[in-house]
């Protein structure tokens, strides 16, 4: 019989400043090399059950807990952080809250140093795990210079370069092309070999259903649902429909949509209205300049992260930009809204122009780490911060849309992953810029949230606003979007129509 590793007892627990509690007498057993999953809606207590299991509940989020938790011996609310640091490895849905280096190869071997191992040994592990998750192309890299996926990536190595028996992974693949994403599942498929106990909590179910021996389903805090592995791959797409969860399988149809193989240069679209954009130059590895800045244009070649002549951009659309992680479309929004500050450029919409700095009052752009954005202590405040005319039924009937509503009056920074990004849509909904760019929308968003925003976007174009908005997710793309731009190298490679 399989040995018990860790064990939550009959726990509560509420947030300090929520309404409401997150986890409602939870109560779950897991056995020594077992992969489990954990799924449900935004908001479901997948979260705080990943951080009973490494101890931020309650060492670091402090609340009102009952019940008891004990991981691999350790009585959770008596063993310290520091102690379950070779325990317990988490890989969190923010790669950026649990870095402490500037570069990826202090990154990775940051948790090996602090534990005080020998230097042989730290490089022979650096080494290891390189060649394991094939990192060659990220090492010696500065940090802030990654994609979000690339991040993930690092985020894993640096965990596993601790040589945890539990590992943690909460939302993994929210940032991730589907090259990575493959990349992903053989990590976990490795762990799994290597007899490490996994803890994944996610909404995209595809590429974990040959992984995982057991998946617990979770609705308001409570433990609602279990399945076995066979049970769970078996389930229908109305099935998951009806719970609010992604599809356990992927059409062939949507991989080949995001697939680099089917990379092929796409011929002219003829666009009637639009958005032009002119000269967008910039490059992350500019020289210091002395006397004046220097001015990039298409003569700079390779050195440039990003160059695109001219686009035009169909007015009252939405429009996927896709490509994969690190290719340069984060950057491409960036840019266009005018966050970038050495990039040239200029929109031109209505016979008007727009230069750098007009760009942000022309634009509203929803970022991939919406911690950024968030600003105010509720949610209220935070969605009429961004409107010109305080509306507060309008801002009242766009929470409602978004399920927000019964979190007006609580703080940001108590939501889930899920719940912030969908504030931050909110606010840029109730911005009414006349071009609005998202950053990965529905990293960390359920099935039903995914559509409300799909739904929203799809509202937006339709009332005169375009939409550009970066995704790897091929069901969104499919539900909202009528053209794919892809971004390649920091190119436009290739902008076509799709039938909707």
């Amino acid at each position: 019989m399989m040995q018990t590793i860790a064990q939550i007892k009959n726990v509560t627990y509420r947030y300090k400043g929520a309404a409401e509690n997150s986890l409602d007498r939870v109560s779950l057993s897991i056995k020594k090399g077992e992969t489990l999953l954990l799924c449900g809606a935004s908001g479901s207590g997948k979260t705080s059950v990943i951080r009973l299991l490494n101890g931020l509940i309650p060492h670091y989020y402090h609340g009102d807990m009952t019940g008891e938790v004990t991981v691999n011996g350790h009585d959770i609310a008596k063993t310290q952080l520091y102690e379950l640091a070779g325990v317990v490895g988490t890989v969190f849905q923010n790669p950026r809250s649990q870095f402490f280096s500037v570069d990826t190869d202090g990154e990775i071997v940051f948790g090996p140093e602090n534990i005080g191992l020998d230097p042989k040994e730290i490089n022979a592990r650096k080494e290891i795990i390189a060649k394991q998750m094939k990192l060659d192309k990220l090492l010696g890299r500065s940090l802030f210079e990654l994609s979000g996926g690339e991040k993930q990536r690092i985020a894993c190595a640096s965990v596993a370069a601790l040589l945890p028996e539990i590992i943690l992974l909460d939302e993994p693949s929210s940032n991730l092309d589907m090259e990575a994403i493959g990349m992903l599942h053989d990590i976990v498929c490795d762990w799994k070999r290597q007899g490490k106990t996994i803890i994944i909590s996610e909404h995209r179910l595809w590429y974990l259903k040959d992984l995982v021996d057991r998946v617990i389903y979770m609705d308001k805090g409570k433990i609602s649902l279990q399945w076995s592995s066979k049970e769970f791959a078996e389930l229908s797409e109305t099935e998951t429909r009806r719970l609010g969860l992604r599809p356990t399988r992927i059409n062939e149809h949507y991989l080949a949509l995001l697939s680099e193989q089917d990379d092929t240069r796409k011929g002219h679209v003829d666009i009637p209205e639009g958005i032009l954009l002119k000269d967008f130059y910039f490059s992350y590895h500019h020289k210091p300049y002395i006397f004046r800045k220097k001015k990039f244009s298409a003569a700079d070649g390779d050195a440039l992260s990003l160059s695109i002549p001219e686009l035009i951009l169909p007015k009252g659309k939405v429009t996927a930009v896709i490509g994969s992680n690190g290719t340069g479309k984060s950057t491409f929004l960036r840019c266009v809204c005018g966050l970038e500050k050495d990039c040239t450029g200029v929109i031109i919409s209505n016979g008007k122009e727009y230069r750098k700095r007009q760009r942000i009052g022309f634009s509203y752009m929803v970022m991939q780490d919406v911690n950024h954005q968030l600003f105010t202590d509720n949610v209220e405040k935070e969605v009429l911060l961004s409107m010109k005319d305080k509306n507060e039924k309008r801002c009242h009937e766009i929470l409602d849309t978004l399920g927000l509503i019964e979190y007006k009056n609580t703080h940001p920074m108590a939501l889930s992953g899920g719940q912030k990004q969908r504030v931050a849509i909110a606010s840029a909904i109730a911005a009414g810029a006349e071009l609005l760019l998202f950053d990965e929308p529905t990293s960390g968003l359920d099935y039903a949230h995914m559509e409300k925003v799909g739904d929203f976007l799809r509202q937006l174009a339709d009332s005169g606003s375009t939409v550009l908005v970066s995704t790897h997710d091929p069901e969104f793309i499919e539900q909202c979007c009528d053209y794919t731009l892809r971004i390649k190298k920091g190119r436009l490679f290739s902008f076509q129509e799709r039938n909707r």
